[in-house]
This record gives C-alpha cells, structure tokens and sequence, in this order.
C-alpha cells in the first residue's frame, strides 16, 4: 500500500513540474476522446432511429459518412496522441533515470508513468464527452439541412460513444507508453542515466526498422490509391499520407537532420554568431528537433493533400458537368463541403499538435536560457536565436509534409486524371505554409521569452522546464 501511494505521489508530482508537457498531451486525449465520441454518436443516432424515419435525400448515407469520415480523423487524433505522450515520457528520461539509481525497479518506473497517462485521461474525460456530443448533434444538423440524413434523427444520450472513446483512448494511451518506456526501464540503472540526455539515446534499431516497413506500407497504399476507382482513390490517398507521416515520426531524427541541412547553412551564413548558434542547437538536438518537426509536417501533409485533392476534384467536375445540371451540381457542392470539413477537423488536430509541442519543448529549455543569458547573451539575441530556430524548423516540416502531400495527392489525381498532380494551386500551398509559419513563430519566440523573463542565475542552477 505504501508503494502504491508513493508512485501515486511521484506520478502526480510530475504533473505539476512539467504543466505545458501534461497540457499537451492533455489536449491531444481530448481531442482523441472527443472525435471518437462524435462520430460513435452519428453511428448511434442512425440505429437508435425509428422504423420508419426516411432516408437521406442525397448522399451516401450517415453510417457511411461516420465510417468514411471519422476513419480518417480518429486515426490522426489517435497518431497525435501518440507522438504528444512519446515526447512527454522522453522529457521524463531524466527523472526515470534517477529513480533507477535510487533502486525504483523496472516496474516502478513504467506503473509511474501508466498512473500518470489514466490520470490525464480520466481528467479530460467529461470535457471530451461534452466537446464530443455538441459536434455530433452541430454536424448531424448541417447533414440533415443538405438531405445527407433522415430528418427524424437525433443524437441519443447513450454514453456509450463516450464509453468507446475513454476505453479507446486508454488503450491507445498505454499501449504507446509501453514503447515509450520500455528501454529506459530495462536497461540498467547507469546506464539509463547516461542515456538520459536528449540525444544520448540515438534512435534504436526497432524504430528504424518501424520506420522502413511503414514507408514500404504508405507506398503500397500511394501504389493503390493511384490505380483504384476514383471513389476508393480518395480514402487510400489520405491513408498513404497518414502512414508515410507516422514513417517520417519514426525515422524523425536523421529525417530532420537531413532536411534542415541546406537551410542551416544558409542561416549560419546569414547570421554568424545566432544563426550559428541557432543551427548548432536544432543539429545537436536532433530528438528535439523531431519533435518539433513532426507536427508541422502533419499539419502540411495533411493539409496539403485535402488540398491537392479537392483541387483535383472541383477542376475534374468543372469541366466534365454541363451547364445547368441537376442533381450532379447537388452531389458536388455536398461532397466539397464534407472535404471541407474534413479539411477543417484535420488541420485543427494538427495545429493543436504543432502548438502544443513547440511550446512544451521550448518551455523545458529555461535552464538552457538562463545559463546562455550568463555568459552574455541579451534578450535581443536571444530572440533572434529564437527566430532563427523556428524558422529553420518550421521548413524542415513543410519540406517533409509537402513531401508527403505531393506523393499522396499526385496518386489520387493519377487516378482520376491520368496526370500526377494535374492541378496544384500554388496560392492556397502558400497560405498553408503561411499558417505554419504563424504557429511555429508565436510558439517558439513567445514562450522562449517567457520563460527566460526570470533571474538567471536561479533557472541555471534549477532543473530543465
């Protein structure tokens, strides 16, 4: 009992010291949660319709819409999970470490971190219900308004949904923590604690290997999405896009060591004294720099390829659809609007993602600030030190994520057009670029300045975060 109370105790104290890591995460679950029980309760207001309610004038039908839809955005709200709860526990290395050399065995250190994950899920559990039901019963109202469902449907109040989703995420939850703990809980003591650094670790063997078989299954489905008919083309294209993103979060590190290689250069070119400084921390760092990277190519990847898509899909329909037609003009104003709701639901997950991240990264640097503030650094450096940092990794992710974008989305336009990417609207890419500039900058600039206000000599001598 003593033991269980003192992990209990460690689990929680580890919430209040790393606030902006657990909030990440957090917000990740409670999307997760929240998507799962959105579309469980359409699943659920079309079984639990009467006998008689009609059927949906147009469309395909609100069962296929959940599956069709929501497959796609429970696994990217499920993927960010997983990469928010990695990088909480790899910012915990540390701690583990310690508390293996302080005799806490292998078990200890994995119920530690279990115990933490329940309790953020539990905690976000009645928020994800209420967030969940409320766009259930927004979108089953706009599906009805377009004839997509029977007019007598409504969301029950079952709990089940919301039932699915907890379990869902607490599964998906522990099992990534298993993998996120697993070495730093098998090794040994001394030798966890000198792999407790940031990069000490490298990247194992199992994550590479992970990473090449993940490339080799998002080219079958790029392969697949490119000869299928056009209405399976779209759902295999969004899927390719999705593994080959989780491919390049596997092999994230010397992925973003290679990609931000030539844009380093040029910034320490440009800058010789931050811009080198700046390059040197995102080499160095390159977990860290992973991290960073990863969201923003989901939300480019992502983006893009709805992009690149409906792109297609609009120009295709432009100039096949004779003026003045009927139902053809109905079916392709309702399947723009449901791509642009998708659209909307991906790239929210992502920007979550990629603000969450950043500033939880760049939080967990005061002590790094503080000791660069000691040895004469200003405030007007290191803002530009900053700045340099978050451009350079801001490109490293849209260069990985459109990347991915013109695979996915030059698959699905060969299967509709017979011409890879036969339509690229360069002004929404730029704006799409834009946008990850607007949260990359913000994010990193503004938290590192936060967070560096204080005495340095107090947060040099404290712990990271």
């Amino acid at each position: 009992m003593a033991d269980t109370t003192a992990v209990l105790r460690l689990a929680l104290g580890q919430l209040s010291l790393r606030p902006a890591s657990f909030l990440g995460l957090g917000a990740a679950l409670l999307l997760a949660q929240a998507t799962v029980t959105l579309f469980g309760s359409l699943v659920a207001a079309q079984v639990s319709a009467p006998p008689g309610t009609r059927a949906a004038e147009a469309g395909p039908g609100l069962v296929l819409i959940a599956g069709a839809f929501g497959e796609i955005a429970v696994l990217v709200s499920l993927f960010t999970v997983v990469n928010a709860l990695g990088f909480t526990v790899r910012q915990q290395y540390r701690d583990l470490a310690l508390l293996r050399t302080v005799a806490a065995t292998p078990r200890q250190a994995r119920r530690l971190v279990r115990r933490q994950v329940v309790a953020v899920v539990l905690a976000v559990g009645p928020a994800g219900w209420v967030l969940g039901t409320a766009g259930a019963r927004w979108f089953l109202r706009e599906l009805t308004v377009r004839g997509m469902a029977p007019a007598g449907l409504s969301v029950p109040g079952t709990p089940v949904p919301s039932a699915v989703a907890l379990v869902a995420a607490l599964l998906v939850a522990l099992a990534a923590t298993e993998l996120a703990v697993r070495r730093i809980s098998r090794i040994a003591p001394a030798a966890a604690l000198a792999e407790s650094g940031d990069e000490a670790a490298g990247t194992g063997l199992m994550r590479v290997v992970a990473g090449l078989a993940g490339l080799a299954g998002g080219a079958a489905l790029v392969r697949l999405a490119a000869t299928s008919t056009p209405d399976k083309s779209g759902q295999a294209a969004l899927l390719a896009a999705l593994v080959l993103l989780a491919a390049v979060g596997l092999l994230g590190p010397p992925a973003a060591r290679a990609v931000t290689a030539l844009p380093g250069l040029v910034v320490r070119l440009s800058s010789r004294r931050t811009g080198w400084l700046a390059d040197a921390n995102l080499r160095g760092y390159a977990h860290r720099l992973s991290s960073a990277v990863i969201p923003i190519a989901l939300l480019t990847g992502l983006a893009g390829t709805m992009v690149l898509m409906t792109t297609t899909v609009e120009r295709l329909t432009a100039a096949a659809l004779p003026p003045g037609s009927g139902l053809e003009t109905v079916t392709s104003e309702i399947d723009t609007w449901l791509r642009q709701s998708e659209f909307g639901m991906l790239a929210g997950f992502a920007a979550v993602a990629t603000v969450n991240t950043l500033v939880a990264l760049t939080a967990d640097r005061r002590r790094e600030f503080a000791l660069l503030t000691l040895v004469g650094a200003t405030r007007r450096q290191l803002a530009r030190m900053l700045g340099a940092e978050a451009l350079l990794t801001a490109v490293a992710g849209v260069l990985l994520g459109s990347a991915v974008a013109f695979t996915a989305g030059g698959a699905f336009s060969r299967a509709l057009t017979g011409s890879v990417l036969s339509a690229v609207p360069w002004v929404t890419f730029g704006w799409i670029v834009a946008g990850a500039a607007a949260l990359t900058l913000p994010s990193v600039l503004g938290t590192g300045l936060l967070v560096s206000a204080g005495p340095a000599v107090t947060a040099a001598g404290g712990r990271r975060g």
